[in-house]
């Protein structure tokens, strides 16, 4: 992290800001962007949301904890669903797919089922979870590099709407689990399409050197669509799908893929007369997590995805005269779940470090950290907070958050201005934190998960309780 080889005091801005974070005017103002819909500040300038402070949150149900606004969540759906589905329309039709693996539970996928999206898992728990809350199976894809054949028998068991093939030894696979249950299973062949994402390395999945799907290269994925064909008694071959990354703030990468992705869909017609219905362009749209970053809204991703669409089919001139275009599958990512959630934390310490050459820092611990949110640590990832249980007077004082754990990585928000009067006992709030942070969390240092709280409409209730430290030993067989 900012590294340089004569040492850490050499690098560049160490000690500083990054150049994208500004001294702010006013230490207690609120950027809508990175927080949930209703998410404001009293009178006393503590935090609410859906209509309840958090000092009244952290109070019944403690800290650390995941604060989630229901409406906010529910809202960011269904602008994906209506904004997609009218650019769409004179095309083939759109889905738009939840990432289950952002952030899943029972009541999180009733929610996604009552917004009328598709449900996208990744693991036979994942599917679990669906079939728990009764999620209609004709709307959940299966994905995975390595989906184990019980895996792909749940699945098929249940009726899901799609699996995406990722390798030779799937299709196989799939074929014989199909057979033994006298089903026909639908799949899609995930196409790496060689597009380079401008995201982290970790999260970029679609050019060459990965692990995840068939090559255009080499004509790996005209091999997959070929064989799947030779299965015509226990596969039905669905079409194409691509994933380009995460996190991702434009659609210039989509271009790309489209067009790859669109002229592989026409060869099929063309070499095996085989017109494949359906056409998933992935997604991973990006989110706020600090001033940095702009997304772009549903609307406008949804118009022009649909002109990328549009021209790609028109260039290739797919299927040729009547035939119908394929219908379209998006994958927002974390876009829904992401913004939709901010973390609560209560603060233990408070530490100014000296580091040489009149540079200082100062540590504000809370309690969590990595175990939590180990996107920091994982990704650099950038995330904002700010002081939650009150209004301050104190002036602005570049920070660092970090968490309870053992590890000097255990770091929450790399840089941010909080107010030089926080102490222990204040409360943090750390904005875009519904993605991929309840999900990766950990029992590092045996420490529980938080719980997920949802609020709505002035009510509070928890949806995924905290962990206990009697939850931890019950997997001790010791």
């Amino acid at each position: 992290m900012r590294a340089h080889e004569a040492g850490a005091l050499h690098a560049e801005g160490y000690g500083g800001p990054p150049h994208w974070l500004p001294t702010p005017g006013d230490v207690n103002e609120l950027m809508p962007q990175l927080w949930p819909q209703t998410v404001t500040r009293d009178d006393e300038g503590r935090l609410t949301v859906g209509g309840l402070d958090v000092v009244g949150i952290a109070r019944e149900f403690g800290t650390a904890a995941y604060v989630l606004d229901e409406e906010d969540f529910r809202a960011r759906a269904r602008a994906f669903r209506d904004d997609f589905a009218e650019p769409f329309a004179g095309l083939g039709g759109v889905d738009v797919y939840y990432a289950g693996k952002a952030f899943l539970c029972t009541e999180v996928a009733r929610w996604v089922a009552d917004e009328g999206l598709c449900l996208d898992v990744c693991s036979g728990g994942e599917l679990a979870v669906a079939q728990r809350a009764g999620f209609p199976a004709q709307r959940i894809g299966l994905h995975g590099n390595n989906k184990s054949v019980a895996e792909i028998r749940q699945a098929l068991a249940y009726g899901v709407g799609r699996i995406v093939v990722d390798s030779f030894e799937e299709i196989e696979r799939i074929a014989a689990v199909a057979a033994e249950l006298g089903v026909r299973a639908p799949v899609m062949v995930r196409v790496t399409v060689g597009v380079e994402a401008h995201t982290h390395e970790f999260i970029a999945t679609a050019h060459e050197d990965q692990k995840f799907g068939f090559s255009l290269a080499g004509g790996r994925a005209a091999e997959a669509v070929a064989r799947i064909l030779e299965h015509a008694d226990t596969l039905e071959l669905l079409g194409l799908h691509s994933h380009i990354g995460s996190q991702i703030f434009d659609t210039s990468g989509f271009e790309v893929s489209a067009r790859r992705l669109i002229g592989l869909h026409a060869d099929v017609a063309r070499v095996h007369g085989v017109h494949m219905p359906e056409l998933d362009l992935g997604g991973g749209y990006g989110i706020a997590y600090t001033s940095e970053h702009e997304p772009l809204s549903p609307r406008r991703l949804g118009e022009q995805m649909a002109d990328l669409v549009t021209r790609e089919l028109k260039a290739v001139g797919d299927g040729g005269p009547g035939t119908p275009a394929p219908k379209v599958s998006i994958e927002p990512g974390r876009a829904i779940a992401g913004p939709s959630t901010f973390t609560l934390y209560e603060v233990g310490t408070v530490k100014d470090v000296d580091l040489g050459g009149g540079a200082k820092r100062t540590y504000v611990s809370v309690d969590g950290g990595m175990s939590d949110n180990i996107r920091t640590a994982l990704y650099d990832a950038d995330y904002s907070c700010t002081l939650a249980s009150r209004r301050s007077e104190g002036a602005p004082r570049l920070a660092r958050v970090v968490g309870k754990h053992c590890e000097s990585g255990d770091i929450v928000v790399m840089d941010e201005y909080l107010p030089d009067d926080v102490t222990a006992g204040d409360l943090l709030a750390v904005p875009g934190t519904g993605a991929y942070c309840r999900s990766m969390a950990s029992q590092y240092n045996h420490t529980p998960r938080p719980p997920v709280v949802a609020v709505r409409d002035g009510k509070a209730r928890v949806i995924v309780r905290r962990e206990t430290v009697e939850d931890l030993l019950a997997l001790d067989v010791g």
